[in-house]
């Protein structure tokens, strides 16, 4: 049986910032932190534990970011470090920041609207990421990957992904 060693708080801390760090291959302007795939951090008598979500199972960049976990945490001198993919619960828009929504608006990507949990098959009132209109319109259910669909603002003409609530 593992037992939890007693760190400082502030390990902890910076454990979490370093992984704050890295960025979402597929939004740079996102990290993983930001999208809430970081689900956990401890550190036990054989080392650091980190709870790891990707944001689907079949994620083809799942590996690149354990490998980058792994990267950051070597060079920060936080060694050994066990990654646990959790699949369960599955990876939820829920999980975003308020910081994350805000920087996929002002990166052109129009954020969640709602919680994925009240989810319907109901048109939701997407704005535009960068008039901020809501006369948008749906072009195709499905964007530059599964998870976004294309609208197009009919204000300003401009189209965008909008990333759904999953």
């Amino acid at each position: 049986m593992q037992t939890l060693d007693v760190v400082e708080p502030a390990q902890t801390r910076e454990v979490w910032r370093i992984l704050g760090q890295i960025s979402d291959p597929e939004i740079p302007v996102l990290t993983i932190t930001d999208l809430g795939m970081v689900r956990s951090v401890h550190h036990r008598d054989d080392g650091w534990h980190i709870g790891f979500t990707p944001t689907y199972s079949g994620c083809p960049a799942t590996d690149f970011l354990l490998a980058a976990i792994r990267e950051a945490m070597e060079k920060a001198g936080h060694q050994p470090v066990h990654i646990e993919q959790m699949l369960h619960p599955a990876w939820t828009t829920d999980w975003m920041t308020p910081t994350a929504k805000t920087r996929l608006r002002e990166y052109g990507i129009s954020p969640p609207q709602g919680h994925a949990c009240h989810a319907t098959s109901a048109a939701v009132e997407v704005s535009c990421p960068r008039c901020g209109s809501l006369h948008t319109s749906l072009i195709s259910e499905f964007g530059s990957t599964a998870c976004k669909a294309l609208y197009r603002c009919d204000s300003c003409r401009e189209p965008f992904d909008y990333f759904k609530c999953i």
